[in-house]
């Protein structure tokens, strides 16, 4: 069974960064695009950016410019870079593969922007 363990989130004042980082096992990570997604209170669950095998990206655009995502194929982990955090930034983090025909969600992790 594919694990996606993210990590990084916390609390940050608007302005700030934070990087997020997922690890990946049991997948032959380097063949597989990569997703980071969100979830803010009592909103649906967006797509914030994704990179593919070739490490080419994709972005929502209410975060082209601020967040950058890439990948480490060694380590197994995809990154996001996110810079200029907004409070609207607030949200559960979470990032998905699809292997085998299946979706693969990690278990979130929670950034906070405020002051």
């Amino acid at each position: 069974q594919v694990q996606l363990v993210e990590s990084g989130g916390g609390l940050v004042q608007p302005g700030g960064s934070l990087r997020l980082s997922c690890v990946a096992s049991r997948i032959i990570f380097r063949l597989y695009r990569m997703g980071w997604y969100r979830q803010a209170p009592g909103k649906e669950r967006e797509l914030v950016a994704t990179i593919t095998s070739n490490r080419l990206t994709n972005y929502a655009d209410s975060v082209k410019g601020r967040f950058t995502i890439s990948r480490d194929n060694a380590k197994n982990t995809v990154y996001l870079q996110m810079n200029s955090l907004k409070p609207e930034d607030t949200a559960v983090y979470y990032c998905k593969v699809i292997a085998g025909g299946r979706d693969y969600w990690g278990q979130g992790t929670q950034v906070t922007v405020s002051s």
